[in-house]
């Protein structure tokens, strides 16, 4: 979806807004995560607060600054929500898995047992609520409020740069990070931001981020630098850290560098249903009912 053409624009209100809701975000997410921490254990405590963060974050940014409902930042559920949803889970979890058919296939990497694999059934099943909470939190707080309102007084582009840098700067400290790490991620940023502007709501980035998290660890891969065992298999690499991603795992490789190129390009031409934003297209359609 394009950007409009002409508009009056002030960059410095949406820039104050974003700035407060990113603020308010991470000050909650400062007291939440080691309260859930030490309840709820690593996942919980790494996953859960992001999700609870964003929504109180984002909630409060919408009631003060626009008088609407968190969901007008693209999460209500309407006719085709779940279309782009499964859509952008096929995307995301399809990309990860040809990256390691393409690496073991060339002989790059190979799967091996884990000794002593401590795998319970419960915890695998599990884990993938907690991954989507993660990737619904990082979505709504960094592709909710803050971009769109700061697409409201920059150039598309520029607002989805910008917030792309900083999602790939903020994931500096995990285990295993590179400049390369960083750079995918600030580029998984970017094609998220792209996603919304394409759909027009956060079911589709959602899905393609939780699609991807998902896949790495049933792949026996890490998770930006996290590993989480859910089967008693894992994927070694035998090439360097350029084309494995070391400690990071694959999102640190150049092999990503080269999916999301094709991710870019499958984000403008797969089939999507349109929705509506209420920081970018107005009004209009506020009252919408839900499918």
């Amino acid at each position: 979806m394009p950007e409009p053409a002409a508009r009056k624009r002030d960059a410095l209100t949406p820039l104050f807004a974003a700035i407060v809701c990113y603020g308010l975000f991470r000050v909650v997410l400062f007291f939440l995560a080691p309260f859930i921490y030490y309840f709820g254990g690593d996942m919980m405590g790494i996953t859960l607060p992001l999700l609870l963060s964003a929504g109180i974050s984002s909630a409060l940014a919408m009631a003060v600054f626009e008088g609407r409902p968190l969901a007008d930042v693209g999460l209500h559920w309407r006719e085709g929500s779940g279309r782009n949803l499964i859509t952008g889970f096929g995307l995301g979890a399809g990309a990860i898995a040809l990256l390691v058919a393409t690496g073991v296939a060339a002989g790059m990497a190979h799967y091996q047992p884990v000794p002593n694999a401590d795998i319970s059934l419960r915890a695998t099943l599990f884990m993938p609520i907690l991954l989507l909470c993660g990737a619904m939190g990082e979505e709504i707080a960094f592709r909710g409020f803050v971009l769109q309102c700061l697409m409201r007084g920059w150039r598309y582009w520029i607002a989805i740069v910008t917030t792309g840098v900083l999602f790939g700067w903020l994931h500096n400290d995990n285990p295993g990070a590179t400049v390369l790490s960083d750079v995918n991620t600030a580029a998984f940023g970017v094609l998220f931001g792209a996603a919304v502007v394409r759909s027009r709501d956060l079911w589709l980035p959602i899905g393609m981020h939780f699609g991807w998290n998902i896949a790495l660890p049933f792949l026996g891969a890490a998770v930006s630098g996290l590993t989480i065992r859910v089967t008693g298999y894992e994927l070694v690499w035998t090439t360097g850290d350029l084309w494995s991603g070391g400690q990071y795992g694959p999102e640190g490789s150049v092999l990503t560098s080269a999916m999301l190129a094709l991710l870019f390009i499958a984000v403008w031409k797969v089939p999507v249903r349109r929705g509506w934003l209420y920081l970018l297209d107005g009004a209009g359609d506020a009252d919408l009912p839900a499918a």
